[in-house]
């Protein structure tokens, strides 16, 4: 057995400093610690996928990241490091329990993922550490783990049993309730227009030094095709990531952030706005590009015609909310939200008429990322 702050010093001294995750009752000790300790920084997120997507954001911005998860949460984590991490090279510790352990009594739930977790690991190409069962081993765990991150750029993971960190305390504060804020409406009931055209009318408000993450699809590939620029990450998969890389990337740079989001991606996780919300990054826009469908997979309809974002965004904790439709509207919802400081939401309604001969961005997405962090160093990020 070791001590959590043990683990949390070896990993500070290879500049892992940055955790997000979910509890399991096997990580409370390490969880506790992360959160206590004032030279770290914890982000708890609303499912594990949302962690590493946290996560992502944060390397992004220079930090050096760690994930804590049930190993029952790797089902909702394999999305995001399959097609997130892997493409695009970003390395995190994942912090694993390993539930449902052969030989150990545990709930029925855990016993397949129990047998599976190690093989499951290997599959997704996380590459595995022991973890250190006494404090002789701490430092050589971390050491390698941080080693092996470095040289592939892709996930090391820790498989944690039961009873492998001693008890410790939490010293966690209370988390601000506030107000839900008023819901502006900026021309919302203007006809839509095509999601390239607002995106080329939206781009020059922009302001100096921001970086804008796009969702997969179309969104990004609009994005490329109005101009390649070393500000944009085009996310070409873990769908619905979008705006916890955008939190992730906010709570660690001073720059603007933008994240355009789709109405899609925005409902497989709606949970990412409670974190927002909760989190609170001053610098960090979020745009729902809403046409009421999957325009790239066939044109098949989303749910959105019965969700109003702006609203929930409002009631998640976001400071400024919004809806817009049109050029002008979008244009003005977007220099009113700016004015303000965030978390903000604009909700704009486009149009479902296609681009034709969209391309693809050109730019291998391992490149993207490493640009997209290098940029945002520039001059201090």
């Amino acid at each position: 057995m070791i001590e959590a702050g043990q683990f949390l010093d070896a990993a500070k001294r290879q500049g892992i400093d940055f955790f997000t995750g979910v509890p399991c009752s096997f990580l409370t000790p390490l969880m506790n610690a992360a959160i206590s300790d004032a030279q770290t920084r914890y982000v708890g997120a609303t499912s594990e996928g949302e962690a590493v997507a946290i996560a992502a954001g944060a390397w992004l911005a220079g930090r050096e990241t760690a994930v804590m998860c049930q190993n029952s949460g790797l089902g909702n984590a394999v999305n995001p490091i399959t097609s997130l991490n892997h493409p695009f090279a970003i390395p995190t510790l994942m912090i694993v329990t390993w539930r449902g352990a052969p030989g150990l009594t545990d709930e029925p739930q855990h016993e397949l993922m129990g047998r599976i977790t190690q093989p499951l690991l290997d599959l997704i190409g996380a590459r595995r550490v022991d973890f250190p069962e006494n404090e002789a081993d701490v430092e050589s765990s971390l050491a390698r783990a941080a080693r092996l991150m470095r040289e592939t750029g892709l996930p090391v993971a820790l498989v944690q049993p039961k009873g492998a960190v001693a008890a410790g305390p939490l010293d966690e504060t209370d988390l601000q309730k506030r107000a839900p804020s008023q819901v502006a409406d900026f021309d919302a009931a203007a006809a839509a227009r095509r999601r390239i055209d607002t995106l080329e009318a939206l781009l020059p408000c922009l302001p100096a030094g921001a970086g804008v993450i796009a969702t997969t699809g179309h969104t990004g590939r609009e994005l490329f095709t109005l101009g390649d620029e070393a500000r944009n990450l085009y996310c070409v998969g873990s769908m619905g990531g979008a705006s916890a890389i955008g939190l992730g990337t906010a709570l660690n740079s001073s720059r603007e952030i933008v994240v355009l989001d789709g109405d899609g991606a925005a409902l497989m996780k709606l949970g990412n706005m409670a974190t927002i919300g909760a989190q609170a990054p001053e610098n960090l826009t979020h745009i729902v590009l809403d046409n009421g469908c999957h325009l790239s997979t066939g044109g098949q309809a989303t749910v959105s015609p019965n969700v109003d974002f702006a609203q929930v965004a409002a009631s998640c904790g976001y400071r400024f909310a919004a809806r817009a439709a049109g050029l002008d509207g979008a244009v003005a919802a977007f220099q009113a939200a700016l004015a303000m400081p965030g978390p903000r939401l604009l909700h704009v309604r486009v149009s479902t008429d296609p681009v034709d001969g969209l391309g693809r961005p050109t730019v291998a997405p391992r490149d993207v990322a490493r640009r997209f962090r290098a940029y945002l160093a520039e001059l201090g990020s």
